[in-house]
């Protein structure tokens, strides 16, 4: 079936471009993925699937990073003006903009699953007729949301999946699940979806993404290495406040006890088995400058080679900012902002996805494996596919950019969405029909 599905990929070429380019002028932020997340869901719904939505894949308890209520409100009626379904977007309330396209096959086979994010980045995009999106009329009109990151090329690849695979229907065994998540830019929406359990049934699962390491349209790696699991934590502090020059005996200094933490959090020590990582981003308080400072903030993120590093070096930064509160007679409340486990691809799923890549001709140069030097959401579902005996992979595809990621002036190569499209389902057919 190979020339059939990169016959039927090349066929929606026009339509994946156009649809590449109207998620990247409506950019969605985290959570608020309103319009694209129920643009997905209908189209799904139109091609056969089952489609699940809010609260059937995305546990709120496990939601990490949310915009408050007001913002999530404001983020909804905007989406509902610029054209959401608003059927599909009000089962989305409370930000819970997962997706999931289900299809059942005739035959008995495997579950099969394929990830895609779906948010833009917090960032304003870059203006006049150096910038393609500018000067071609789609650049992103909500101010301080921007696709930097190519998600708005992943999710139209992914509904050029969903189309490819509907059209296969017929010769297909076991069943498929197109998991479109919300919330992967500060690594905070995987956790709520895998909670919700949407992959506990998968056999195998393939994630990808565009750019990264790769930055050369036509190549491929069909296994990324160098995932660091990480955690995300705001840590608040809570003083007394007092006069700096008249009483400051009277005060407790919240500052000084983030201050301390900031410090100490630096001093924890590396670990012997592997890469780790720790980082104070942010810190913040206080009112004047005669106010013994009643509150401070600190943003930390830690990182390791794997979820065990990973949990020791957060584990130790707990206990840190603990005793640091103490030592200054402060109180501290902690909160999980986000988060990605450790993950390695399993070589047997490499091999297929490699031999496909390979029979397809798609592809100029079929590297041995891409480095992703940092986190990525993906690792949740790929951790627990794995935890319940299945097998993950992830995929990087090349794409010459016209800016680095998270970069104002960032655009990706169109012309390597059709590859994207033709390599991910032809691996979906392959392990549906082969197992």
């Amino acid at each position: 079936m190979d020339a059939e599905i990169i016959r039927a990929a090349q066929g929606l070429k026009d339509k994946t471009v156009a649809r590449r380019r109207d998620f990247h002028k409506y950019a969605e932020t985290a959570w608020t993925e309103f319009r694209t997340a129920s643009i997905v869901a209908a189209t799904l719904a139109d091609l056969g699937y089952q489609v699940l939505a809010g609260d059937e894949v995305v546990e709120a308890a496990s939601m990490m990073g949310v915009p408050s209520s007001a913002e999530l409100d404001r983020q909804f009626q905007r989406a509902l003006e610029q054209g959401a379904h608003a059927v599909w977007a009000e089962k989305m309330r409370g930000g819970k903009t997962g997706v999931v396209g289900v299809m059942r096959f005739g035959k008995p086979g495997p579950t099969v699953a394929l990830r895609v994010d779906m948010d833009a980045n917090d960032l304003v995009e870059a203006t006049g007729e150096k910038h393609r999106p500018s000067r071609e009329g789609f650049a992103s009109v909500n101010q301080g949301a921007m696709h930097a990151c190519g998600h708005d090329g992943h999710t139209a690849t992914g509904l050029g999946v969903a189309e490819v695979l509907a059209g296969l229907r017929d010769r297909l065994a076991g069943t498929v699940k197109l998991i479109f998540q919300p919330a992967e830019e500060g690594v905070r929406g995987a956790k709520a979806m895998v909670a919700r359990g949407v992959v506990d049934d998968v056999k195998y699962i393939v994630g990808a993404h565009l750019g990264i390491g790769l930055k050369t349209t036509g190549q491929v790696a069909c296994r990324t290495e160098g995932f660091l699991a990480t955690t995300k934590l705001d840590a608040v502090f809570a003083g007394k406040p007092a006069h700096a020059g008249g009483a400051p005996e009277q005060g407790r200094n919240a500052i000084l006890a983030a201050a301390t933490a900031t410090l100490n959090l630096h001093a924890i020590s590396r670990h012997s088995r592997g890469v780790s990582r720790i980082n104070v981003g942010v810190i913040q308080g206080g009112t004047g400058r005669n106010v013994i400072p009643a509150q401070a903030l600190i943003k930390v993120e830690t990182r390791g080679a794997t979820t065990a590093i990973n949990d020791y070096v957060y584990g130790e930064a707990v206990r840190i900012i603990e005793a640091s509160a103490a030592m200054h007679g402060c109180t501290v409340a902690m909160q999980l902002m986000g988060g990605a486990a450790g993950c390695e691809n399993d070589a047997a799923l490499v091999a297929r996805i490699e031999q496909v890549a390979k029979r397809q001709h798609l592809f100029t140069e079929i590297l041995p494996a891409g480095n992703i030097g940092g986190s990525e959401d993906c690792t949740y579902f790929m951790e627990r596919v794995q935890q319940k005996g299945g097998q993950a992979a992830f995929v990087m595809i090349g794409t010459e950019l016209a800016a680095g990621h998270h970069d104002g002036f960032f655009d990706i190569d169109e012309e390597a969405l059709v590859p994207g499209i033709a390599l991910l389902a032809g691996v979906a057919v392959e392990l549906l029909t082969k197992g």
